[in-house]
């Protein structure tokens, strides 16, 4: 693969990540949904994964915030299996405000893959896991 499309790559899987993360906080679920293959799939520790359209459109229906949330996603690694699959593992912080201000609430990692459907990059899996 050339380094202009490793760059090509990177960039496209980061606005997926960029994308996702406004969308969750913004509590805009079907945004997030329309960001994952069809045959998506989302794993959460202490959970069985959560499989396809309706079934992640479910569980984020079922997180919608009470309060200002924010979810810090970095240090973000791409690295691509080729043009129509990438890698990303990235660190999390999620943060909600309260009436004391904002707190972390949890801290830990997402292990993405992204697949290139119809010209368009899309999280095929996130498995997400959470640091003690």
């Amino acid at each position: 693969m050339s380094e202009s499309t490793q760059a090509w790559v990177v960039a496209a899987v980061r606005a997926v990540l960029g994308a996702h993360t406004q969308a969750q906080d913004a509590g805009r679920t079907d945004d997030v949904v329309a960001l994952y293959t069809p045959d998506g799939v989302l794993e959460l520790p202490g959970t069985e994964p959560i499989e396809g359209h309706d079934a992640i459109r479910a569980a984020f229906k079922g997180w919608e915030q009470a309060q200002p949330q924010l979810h810090l996603v970095t240090n973000t690694v791409v690295t691509s299996t080729g043009e129509d699959e990438a890698r990303a593992l990235s660190d999390v912080a999620f943060l909600q405000r309260g009436e004391a201000g904002w707190a972390v609430g949890v801290v830990g990692h997402y292990d993405d893959t992204l697949r290139r459907e119809n010209g368009e990059w899309l999280l095929h899996r996130r498995r997400t896991t959470y640091q003690a």
